[in-house]
């Protein structure tokens, strides 16, 4: 399955022990991209769960899925 997810930074974020939720007692990082609480997961995840494998998809910023029908890179 394919996700487009726009990023708005080019480097790593470096995770240390002040990133530790005192509540949850973890750090989870988020791999969709959907998260609001990016890097961190807030759960958003769950809504992908139905994905076809073989389905490129976009989020809009209310949480709508969308297929993608044709993705064109800058070397096209």
């Amino acid at each position: 399955m394919s996700r487009l997810v726009e990023h708005d930074a080019n480097g790593p974020l470096k995770l240390d022990e002040d990133d530790i939720d005192p509540e949850k007692g973890d750090i989870a990082v988020c791999r969709c991209g959907l998260s609001d609480d990016h890097p961190f997961c807030d759960g958003s995840h769950r809504a992908t769960r139905d994905e076809d494998a073989d389905t490129t998809y976009v989020y809009d910023e209310d949480g709508e899925r969308r297929v993608v029908e044709d993705v064109v890179t800058a070397d096209e």
